[in-house]
This record gives C-alpha cells, sequence and structure tokens, in this order.
C-alpha cells in the first residue's frame, strides 16, 4: 500500500525567507531627559536586559542557514544584532527605511511618558490603530509604503536565501499586518522585545510562518519588556 506522508511547507523559488526580530529592551526614558536624536528619532541604546536579550538572539538563530543581517539606523537594532552578527562572521547592513515610527512632537522618549499619563491622543491611537493620531506623527500609510518597499528591496537581493532584519515592534507589526493583508497593524500587536518572526517573501506574495517566538528569553508569560 503508498504511503503519502503529511506535506511540509516549502518556500516558492526565488523566494526570500525572512527573520524579522525586535531589537532587545532600550534604557528607560526619564522626564526631561530625552533621548539623542538620529535623524529626528530617539535613539536609545539597549538596557542591560536589552544586552542580555541580544544574546539570547544570537544563540537562538546562529544555527539558521543565515546569509544576511539588515539593521536600521538606530542603535538599539546594531546592538541587538551584533551577538548573532559576531556569531556568523557577517557584517550587518543598514536600512534606514525600516527605521521605527516617527512619534512628531512626541519623539526621544517622549511618547512613553504620554502612555504612561493616559494622554487623550494615546486613547485615539488605541482606538483606532492610528500612528497620525499622535501630533505630529508618521501615519500608519507612510509606515507601511516605505517599510513594505524595504523588505521587498531585501528580498530581491537575497532570492533562495534567509535572511534576519532586526528593526522595531511598530515596523514588524505593519509587516505582519501586511503580509496578512488586513489594513490595521493592531492585528499583530505587543511584539515581544527579542522575539523572531518569520516570513517569506515572494513573486507570488508574502506569507507569514511565525510569529512572535520568544522562547529564547523566556516563558509565555515571562514577559517583562518594555
Amino acid at each position: 500500500m503508498t504511503s503519502h506522508p503529511q506535506h511540509t511547507y516549502e518556500p516558492p523559488s526565488g523566494s526570500c525567507q525572512i527573520a524579522l526580530v525586535r531589537h532587545g529592551q532600550s534604557i528607560p526614558y526619564v522626564e526631561g531627559n530625552p533621548f539623542p536624536l538620529v535623524d529626528g528619532q530617539g535613539d536609545p541604546p539597549l538596557s542591560p536586559r536589552g544586552e542580555w536579550q541580544a544574546v539570547q538572539v544570537g544563540e537562538r538563530l546562529r544555527s539558521e542557514p543565515i546569509d544576511a543581517i539588515y539593521v536600521t539606523s538606530l542603535q538599539r537594532t546594531h546592538q541587538t544584532a551584533a551577538p548573532l552578527a559576531s556569531h556568523l562572521g557577517i557584517t550587518p547592513t543598514v536600512e534606514p527605511d525600516l527605521r521605527e515610527i516617527h512619534m512628531g512632537d512626541w519623539e526621544g522618549g517622549i511618547f512613553r511618558q504620554k502612555l504612561s499619563e493616559g494622554h487623550p491622543a494615546v486613547a485615539e491611537l488605541r482606538r483606532t490603530g492610528e500612528w497620525a493620531s499622535l501630533p505630529g506623527a508618521e501615519s500608519n500609510d507612510s509606515l507601511r509604503t516605505r517599510t513594505v518597499a524595504a523588505i521587498e528591496r531585501i528580498a530581491e537581493r537575497h532570492p533562495d536565501q534567509f535572511v534576519t532584519v532586526v528593526c522595531h515592534g511598530g515596523v514588524i507589526s505593519m509587516l505582519l499586518s501586511h503580509a496578512a493583508g488586513v489594513h490595521s497593524p493592531r492585528t499583530f500587536p505587543s511584539v515581544r522585545n527579542g522575539s523572531v518572526s518569520h516570513i517569506v517573501v515572494s513573486g507570488h506574495g508574502w506569507t507569514i510562518r511565525s510569529f512572535n517566538d520568544a522562547a529564547h528569553t523566556g516563558t509565555l508569560t515571562d514577559d517583562h519588556d518594555s
């Protein structure tokens, strides 16, 4: 009798597999002491916990067949990628268009303060999922346009390869929403620091293979990220 095993997923020919990694936890914002800015965006370094998470990311991914590593223009992604890059002997490439959402008037860490205070604009953001609810902030459409274009450029450079992209929580939420064909990034909220999400990008479309894998940094309920 002929046996027919369960089929396993195979990426389409010419596709690019991408591990989307959120950077490790960054240092706290201290009221009245904004983070330094890079191209108008807050650029805090990793906290001690974030540095530990970066080490765990390196251990989690070092055995994957990674051909390239991408980071953004913000230092927390460079610091998170460093242990993995060291293991693999790969120099990360900067992709500025994968930087975090621009928070407008609340850049430099001020958004964290307003979030804690329960500012009405934060309530509107939570209600609508629209980042432009914040004063002077980037719109969802702008975020989607620049980040999707950046991922597609990366995929075009790496057919039939596996790439790691270390970027930001808001960016990953938007990219996964695009992959799922939904408008609001609230479909994929609460991207954990140091987590890995796996997508496949090809001419046939985008496929989500996994989301928010953070087993290497703790249990499902051990989530002290910020």
